[in-house]
C-alpha cells in the first residue's frame, strides 16, 4: 500500500510540474509582434483596420499632409507668415521637419503596414471575397501612399517587400525614379480595381472604406500625371457609366464640407477619410506618432491651419485674393453669388443676408435643389490673421457648419476630409476629351454638369475655338472654383507642366499675389498694390518638397531630388514629350 502512495504522489508532481511547465510557456496575447500575428483572417482584417489608421496621422490627412498640398498651390497663401512658410514660398532648405519630413515619415507608415499585410494575406486560408477585401484595401492603400510621396517628394524609395527590413543590406533602399513610383501606383491600383466591390456591392462594408471607385479614380489621376489621356479617359468613361459603382453630384455642393452621417460617404465622395464628428472621441490629442490612445479625439487639425483667428484658429493660411474675384465674376442664373464662394472663402458678402432661409429660383419648382439656402451667421469676414490679414477658408471647418460657436485649436473636427469628388470625373473626363479631341461638346457637357450644380449659365462650344481656350477654362476657371483651398491644386500644377514655361509661372505670380494690410484683402491685386507673391522666392526644383537632410544622412543609398539640389525640371519633363498650353485670355 506504502508503495501505490509513493507511486500517486510521483504521478501527481510529475503532472504539475508538466502544468507548470506548460504554463510557464504561454505567452501575453497582449504582447504580441510582426511575426505571431496577421496569421488568420481575423487578424489581417485587424491589420488593415490598422493601415487605415496612419492615413489619419498629421504627416497624412490630420494636418500638415494636407495642408501643405494646399499651401503650394497659388489659390493658397501663408496669412501667419510663419508655419508652412518656406512651402508657400517654395524655398525650403530640408532642414524642416514638419514639410520635409513628417508627410515622408507618416506615408511610409502606411506602406509598412500595408507590406506587412499583403506579405501574410497569400498564406491564410480564407474565402475569395475576404481576400479580395484584404489584398485590395492593402494594394490600394499602398497606392495611395506612393501618389502622395511621388507628388510631394519626387524621387523616393519603392519598398514592396516586408522581409527587405530584416536584412542591414537591403533596409537602406536607393531612390527611385518617379517613374518608377508611378509604375508601381498603377500596378497596385489596377489590382485593387478588379479585386475591391463596387460601393454598391460593398454596402455597408464599403462605408468609409476603399472600393474599386476609389481605386479607379486614383488610377485616372495617376494617368493623367503621366499625360496617358487615353488610358485615363476610358478609365473615366466607365466611373461615369457606373461600372465601380453608383456616383453623381449631390444636390447641394455644400453637403461635401458638412459633418455627419447623412452628409459624409455620400454619393459624390470617391474616397474619403473618416473622423469621428465634434465631441465624439475621447480628449487626448495625439499628435504623430504615436496615436495609440483609447482617449484620442479622433478628429483633424485642418481647420486649426484653414478658419479665423477670430474664430479661434490658428490661422496659418488664407484664400488668394485671385479665388475669391474669380468667384465674384460670375453670378447663378437667379442672380446670386456662387454658392462654391460660401463654402470655400469666409467672407461676408451683403446678398448672403438677403439669402438667409429663402429658397434659390435658380431651379423649376419640384427640383430638390430649389430648397438650398444659405446659412449664414457671421455678419462681417472675419480676419484669417490679426497681425497679417488674409481671407479666411471655410472648407472644412466649421466656419458654415454651426455645429459649435468657436473653434477648439487641434484635432477637433469632425468633417471628413473628401479626397476625391465625383465632380473631379467630370472635369477630368472633359480635360482628357479636350487633349484627344478638343474642343467638343462631349468636354463642354461634363463641364456643363458641375456648373449646373450651383446654376451658372451653361457654356457654350462656340465660345471656345480651340483646345488652348477650353483647357484655359478647366484649368484656370472650373477647376480652381469646385476645388479652391481643397489638397491637389499644385499636383495639377505639375503634370501641367506650369513651373516650367515663363508665360504660366508668370501667371502663377499673379493668382499668388496677397497683401499685408491687416485685412481681408478681397480686391484684385497686381504687382504694384500687392505686397508679394508666394511665388516670388520660388527656387527650382522646389515645386517638389526637399528630402529631410537628417535622412538623407541616415540613409547612404538615398539621393536628394530636384529641390535638394536646386536643379530644374523643366528640361526632363519636355524631354518626356510633354507640352505646356499657352495662355488664352477668355
Amino acid at each position: 500500500m506504502k508503495s501505490l502512495y509513493k507511486m500517486l504522489a510521483m504521478l501527481v508532481l510529475t503532472v504539475g510540474t508538466m502544468a507548470c511547465s506548460d504554463q510557464l510557456e504561454l505567452q501575453n496575447p497582449n504582447n504580441q509582434t510582426t511575426y505571431d500575428f496577421g496569421d488568420s483572417e481575423s487578424e489581417l482584417q485587424e491589420a488593415i483596420i490598422a493601415c487605415y489608421n496612419r492615413v489619419r496621422l498629421e504627416g497624412t490627412f490630420a494636418r500638415v499632409g494636407y495642408t501643405l498640398d494646399a499651401v503650394r498651390g497659388d489659390e493658397v497663401w501663408n496669412s501667419s507668415q510663419q508655419w508652412y512658410l518656406e512651402y508657400d514660398n517654395l524655398n525650403s532648405p530640408g532642414t524642416i521637419g514638419i514639410g520635409d519630413e513628417w508627410p515622408w515619415r507618416d506615408n511610409y507608415h502606411v506602406v509598412n503596414r500595408t507590406n506587412f499585410v499583403l506579405s501574410k494575406v497569400d498564406e491564410v486560408e480564407m474565402s475569395e471575397d475576404s481576400y479580395n477585401q484584404i489584398a485590395g484595401q492593402a494594394l490600394f492603400l499602398r497606392a495611395l501612399a506612393y501618389y502622395n510621396l511621388a507628388t510631394y517628394y519626387q524621387t523616393v524609395p519603392l519598398i514592396t517587400d516586408y522581409s527587405s527590413y530584416s536584412d542591414i543590406t537591403t533596409l537602406y533602399a536607393g531612390s527611385n525614379t518617379q517613374d518608377e513610383v508611378f509604375d508601381q501606383i498603377e500596378l497596385d491600383l489596377g489590382s485593387a480595381m478588379k479585386m475591391l466591390p463596387t460601393r454598391d456591392a460593398g454596402g455597408e462594408w464599403a462605408q468609409g472604406r476603399a472600393t474599386s471607385g476609389a481605386a479607379a479614380g486614383y488610377m485616372a489621376r495617376a494617368l493623367m500625371f503621366r499625360h496617358k489621356f487615353s488610358e485615363a479617359y476610358t478609365i473615366l468613361k466607365d466611373i461615369i457609366a457606373g461600372t465601380y459603382g453608383t456616383y453623381a453630384l449631390t444636390a447641394d455642393y455644400g453637403d461635401n464640407f458638412r459633418e455627419g452621417a447623412q452628409y459624409e460617404n455620400n454619393i459624390e465622395s470617391l474616397f474619403e477619410v473618416q473622423f469621428m464628428d465634434f465631441g465624439t472621441g475621447g480628449t487626448d490629442e495625439e499628435w504623430t506618432p504615436v496615436n495609440i490612445s483609447r482617449e484620442a479625439t479622433q478628429g483633424h487639425a485642418i481647420e486649426s491651419n484653414f478658419a479665423s483667428q477670430e474664430l479661434g484658429s490658428w490661422g496659418d493660411l488664407a484664400g488668394s485674393p485671385w479665388l475669391y474675384n474669380l468667384f465674384k465674376k460670375e453670378n447663378s442664373t437667379d442672380g446670386r453669388l456662387d454658392p462654391r464662394l460660401y463654402w470655400t472663402l469666409v467672407t461676408y458678402e451683403p446678398e448672403y443676408s438677403t439669402y438667409t432661409g429663402v429658397n434659390t429660383d435658380a431651379y423649376p419648382d419640384g427640383d430638390p435643389r430649389s430648397n438650398i439656402v444659405y446659412q449664414q451667421e457671421i455678419t462681417e469676414t472675419p480676419l484669417s490673421n490679426n497681425a497679417q490679414g488674409g481671407i479666411s477658408i471655410a472648407k472644412f471647418t466649421n466656419a458654415r457648419n454651426n455645429i459649435y460657436t468657436s473653434i477648439t485649436n487641434g484635432l477637433q473636427c469632425g468633417v471628413n476630409l473628401r479626397l476625391m469628388r465625383y465632380s473631379d470625373v467630370l472635369l477630368r473626363a472633359a480635360e482628357c476629351e479636350n487633349e484627344i479631341n478638343g474642343p467638343t461638346q462631349v468636354a463642354i457637357d461634363y463641364i456643363n454638369e458641375v456648373r449646373e450644380r450651383v446654376a451658372l449659365e451653361p457654356l457654350v462650344l462656340a465660345d471656345f475655338p480651340s483646345a488652348d481656350a477650353l483647357f484655359e477654362q478647366i484649368a484656370n476657371v472650373e477647376r480652381p472654383k469646385e476645388f479652391g483651398c481643397e489638397n491637389g491644386r499644385c499636383i495639377d500644377l505639375l503634370r501641367w507642366g506650369f513651373f516650367y514655361d515663363t508665360d504660366r509661372f508668370n501667371q502663377l505670380v499673379e493668382h499668388a499675389y496677397y497683401k499685408l494690410d491687416g485685412t481681408a484683402s478681397t480686391e484684385e491685386l497686381t504687382a504694384s498694390t500687392a505686397s508679394a507673391s508666394s511665388y516670388d522666392n520660388y527656387s527650382k526644383g522646389h515645386e517638389y518638397f526637399p528630402i529631410f537632410q537628417n535622412i538623407l544622412n541616415a540613409n547612404p543609398n538615398l539621393e536628394g531630388n530636384s529641390a535638394n539640389k536646386n536643379e530644374d525640371n523643366g528640361p526632363a519633363f519636355f524631354e518626356k514629350g510633354y507640352t505646356v498650353r499657352p495662355i488664352v485670355n477668355l
